[in-house]
């Protein structure tokens, strides 16, 4: 199962319950669409930060930081691709490998869009289906749209599903900034993929909506 969301813009408390509530839902990859891409730095720092009970980081966390992630170099060797499930969570997670489960990509108006060692899409298989995650739709080429067939974005007001001959547009909806905070969940259940929108409260706005591939129509928005 893949957690999607995006356009938090600073909440970090909605960006950290969007987080929880899809971790118990069961996902165990993330796709965060940008707006803004840093957000996800800072509400790792800040739970790190609370999880000192607030004191300043000293030499002895760094030393016990450093211990840890050599420790688990073995264990973890490469973050996986984001359409694959890294092992389980665990109930005391170390927040540092929360960065290495997910996937994002920056928006227009932040430094990292003219970084060229980030890319502004990420492309990968989901199933046996090739995703693109970007934050702007209009940010697609001609490539990408004849190369892939499920665009994950951000950038819209509310969840939404549309389908364009055989190819599905998929968004979270906002995270902050919108009539209601919203993320969603990417699974396959057998050889389906379904998608479905919450509410940060877990009430589901949108799905469970199945992706019918290889079965396009002309046009359905949903």
């Amino acid at each position: 199962m893949i957690g999607i969301f995006s356009d938090s813009h600073g909440d970090l408390a909605a960006f950290g319950a969007a987080y929880e509530l899809l971790r118990g839902k069961g996902a165990r990859r993330f796709l965060f669409a940008g707006g803004r891409y840093t957000d996800l730095d800072a509400w790792v720092l800040e739970e790190r930060e609370k999880a000192r009970g607030g004191r300043e980081y000293s030499d002895l966390d760094f030393l016990a930081d450093v211990t840890q992630w050599l420790s688990s170099k073995d264990a973890l060797p490469r973050p996986p691709a984001f359409g694959e499930a890294p092992a389980n969570f665990t109930a005391e997670e170390d927040r540092r490998l929360v960065l290495e489960r997910f996937a994002r990509v920056p928006e227009r108006d932040c430094l990292q869009y003219m970084d060229p060692t980030i890319p502004r899409k990420m492309l990968d298989m989901v199933g046996d289906s090739l995703c693109c995650l970007v934050h702007d739709k209009n940010d697609l080429s001609r490539e990408d749209l004849l190369n892939a067939t499920i665009f994950i974005h951000g950038k819209e007001p509310e969840p939404k599903v549309v389908q364009i001959g055989p190819r599905y547009f998929l968004t979270p909806g906002r995270l902050a900034g919108a009539a209601e905070q919203t993320c969603a969940l990417l699974e396959k259940v057998e050889q389906q993929l379904l998608f479905t929108a919450f509410r940060l409260d877990g009430k589901v706005v949108l799905g469970p909506r199945e992706l019918q591939l290889g079965r396009g129509t002309k046009l359905s928005v949903k």
